[in-house]
């Protein structure tokens, strides 16, 4: 496999994005979450790469696609949306599979919401559209939801701290040893740039509109019945189980899996997610 490294411009915005495999192949986007960024998908692109054509864009505010400041870019999950959108777009991607994780879940979704028609399948890996995988650990983000306060806005600020990324990365794993402490590293060099603090607290702010767009999501899975793998990590503290199980109520044959992870599930379980996918796709290939 040879992965490409590339930067386009979108709009006058420099993109930065991984892609693997035949051009020519079935394609299969790739959207990360937070605090991450494409490499998260490192260990997954090998898995994909002989048989489709594998694209993974850095979100605005993530990585290595360019950070504008705050006055000049609304940082929104409509704004970063339509930035995706455009990015499929310049790279002519017509029609593509959506892997969607945590972030990624509701940028997906609302690309599944403007064009159905060129979403040839949704695997869904923590990437939450139901209230009832909605953990706890949201609650001081609802409390900012509710009164957008100052000091509620500042009560979020240790989501952006080490020890929260590393919490996210092996909370639920059975042997923390296992997860290579690169990616996450990498994550909080990341947040730690000049501004991207106020960046993801808009973010966090921001999320209550994709919550909001649920009952649409679940209308559109209903009625364009799309073919939904969810493969989960089952021991994720922020979208847990029930997420997964509740696409079977608007997709009644969608596949629900679960791995014995937390919500960076492709740290330890990449080829098994890698194989899962490859024969859901292999049945639906658009």
């Amino acid at each position: 496999m040879t992965a490409r490294f590339n930067t386009v411009d979108v709009d006058g915005l420099k993109v930065f994005y991984r892609s693997a495999g035949d051009p020519g192949a079935p394609v299969v986007l790739l959207l990360h979450g937070f605090p991450s960024a494409s490499h998260m998908f490192r260990d997954l692109i090998p898995e994909l790469a002989d048989d489709y054509h594998v694209v993974a864009p850095d979100l605005p505010g993530f990585g290595m696609t360019e950070q504008p400041a705050r006055n000049d870019f609304a940082y929104t999950f409509e704004n970063i949306t339509r930035v995706v959108e455009r990015f499929t777009e310049v790279l002519e991607l017509k029609k593509f599979a959506i892997y969607v994780f945590d972030y990624g879940a509701p940028v997906g979704f609302r690309l599944a919401l403007s064009h159905p028609e060129r979403i040839t399948a949704i695997i869904s890996q923590n990437g939450n559209t139901y209230l009832e995988g909605v953990s706890e650990a949201f609650a001081p983000v609802q409390a900012y939801w509710n009164e957008p306060t100052q000091a509620n806005r500042d009560a979020l600020r240790g989501f952006l701290a080490p020890q929260t990324t590393l919490f996210q990365y092996t909370h639920g794993v059975s042997d923390p040893a296992l997860v290579s402490p690169d990616g996450r590293n990498l994550d909080d060099f990341y947040l730690a740039r000049p501004g991207n603090d106020e960046i993801q607290l808009d973010l966090l702010g921001d999320y209550k509109t994709n919550v909001a767009l649920y009952g649409d999501i679940q209308a559109y899975l209903r009625d364009k019945r799309p073919p939904v793998l969810a493969i989960w990590g089952k021991n994720d503290p922020f979208f847990i189980p029930p997420g997964a199980e509740a696409f079977r109520r608007d997709v009644p044959d969608a596949e629900v899996r679960f791995v014995d992870s937390g919500h960076f599930a492709l740290e330890t379980h990449a080829r098994e997610i890698g194989a899962a996918m490859r024969d859901f796709l292999a049945k639906h290939p658009g």
